[in-house]
C-alpha cells in the first residue's frame, strides 16, 4: 500500500509536468525499468533514491510521504490538509505563516495590571491600545454581563474569537489586552500564539485582590480567605498556558519594570516568535 501510493504521487507529478517517462528518467538518472516498476508501487525505493526523484520533480519529499506515515502527528495531517488544499489556498496559509507579528497580547487574570501597563507602554510607542472586551461589546451592542445573561459562557466564546481574530488582522501594530478567560478557548489561544507576541503578567495572588479592590470592586475581598483561594487555584490552573507566553514579566518588580518590558516586546517582535522566558527581575 505504502509503494503503490508513492507510486501513485511520482505518476501523478509526472504527469502533471506532461513529462514522458524517458523525461523523468533522464533527469532523474534512473533506468527506464526501475521507474515503471517505482510509478506501478513495486520499486523498494530507498529515501536516497526518492530524494533524487523529488528533485528531478521538482518537488518536495513531504510532496510524496505525507499521510503514507505508521503515525499520523500534528504536522503530517498538517501537510496533508495543505497539499489537498487548492494553490490559491496554500499561497494565502503561507502568507500567513510567513507574516510577521504585529500586535502584542497581554494576558493574565485581573488584576495582573494588563490595562495600566498596556496603556502606558502603548502611549509611550504611540501605538493604539485595544481591549478585547471593549471590543466584543462594541461588536454586540451589549455589555459583557449582558451577553453572558442572554447567549451564556459559549456565545462569549464566539464573540470573543471573532474579536480577537478582527483585532490581531487588522493592519498595524497595537497592543492588545486581553481577558483572563480567553486563553481557555482553543480557538482564541492558537490565534493568540500564531498570530502575536504574547505576554503573561504576573503577580502574586494577594497582589491581584487588592488591586480589583483598588479599581473600586470590593467583592472578591468579602470573605478573603476563601477569595484568595479561589485565586490561587485558578493561577495554578491556568499556569501551564501562561508560561508559553513567548515573554513573562512579574508586575510584582514595579509598574516601570513591566512597562519597559512590554515596550521591548513591541519593539522585538520579529524575535518574539521562539518561546523566551524574560522575567522583570532579570
Amino acid at each position: 500500500m505504502l509503494l503503490e501510493a508513492i507510486g501513485r504521487r511520482v505518476r501523478d507529478a509526472r504527469t502533471h509536468r506532461e513529462w514522458s517517462q524517458r523525461e523523468l528518467c533522464a533527469r532523474a538518472g534512473m533506468s527506464p525499468r526501475f521507474l515503471v516498476q517505482l510509478e506501478g508501487g513495486k520499486a523498494n525505493v530507498s529515501l536516497a533514491r526518492l530524494a533524487e526523484v523529488a528533485e528531478a520533480l521538482d518537488t518536495s519529499l513531504v510532496s510524496l510521504l505525507a499521510g503514507l506515515g505508521p503515525v499520523s502527528d500534528a504536522p503530517d495531517r498538517a501537510a496533508s490538509v495543505v497539499l489537498a488544499a487548492p494553490g490559491d489556498v496554500q499561497d494565502r496559509l503561507l502568507a500567513r505563516l510567513d507574516a510577521t507579528p504585529t500586535k502584542v497580547a497581554l494576558i493574565g487574570l485581573r488584576g495582573a495590571g494588563k490595562t495600566t501597563i498596556g496603556r502606558t507602554a502603548a502611549e509611550t510607542l504611540g501605538l493604539p491600545f485595544v481591549q478585547l472586551d471593549r471590543e466584543i461589546e462594541s461588536a454586540a451592542g451589549l455589555s459583557l454581563a449582558t451577553i453572558f445573561e442572554l447567549h451564556g459562557p459559549e456565545g462569549y466564546r464566539e464573540r470573543a474569537r471573532t474579536a480577537l481574530r478582527n483585532t490581531l488582522r487588522h493592519e498595524g501594530p497595537a497592543i492588545v489586552e486581553v481577558g483572563g478567560s480567553v486563553i481557555l478557548d482553543e480557538v482564541c489561544e492558537q490565534l493568540l500564539w500564531s498570530e502575536a507576541v504574547v505576554v503573561w503578567l504576573s503577580a502574586p495572588p494577594n497582589a491581584h485582590l487588592e488591586r480589583v479592590a483598588a479599581q473600586g470592586d470590593t467583592r472578591p475581598m468579602a470573605g478573603h480567605r476563601h477569595a484568595l483561594a479561589e485565586i490561587e487555584a485558578i493561577l495554578g490552573a491556568r499556569e501551564p498556558i501562561h508560561r508559553r507566553a513567548h515573554v513573562h514579566v512579574d508586575t510584582a518588580n514595579g509598574l516601570q519594570v513591566a512597562v519597559e518590558a512590554v515596550i521591548g516586546a513591541a519593539r522585538s517582535l520579529t524575535d518574539a516568535r521562539q518561546p523566551a522566558s524574560f522575567s522583570s527581575d532579570s
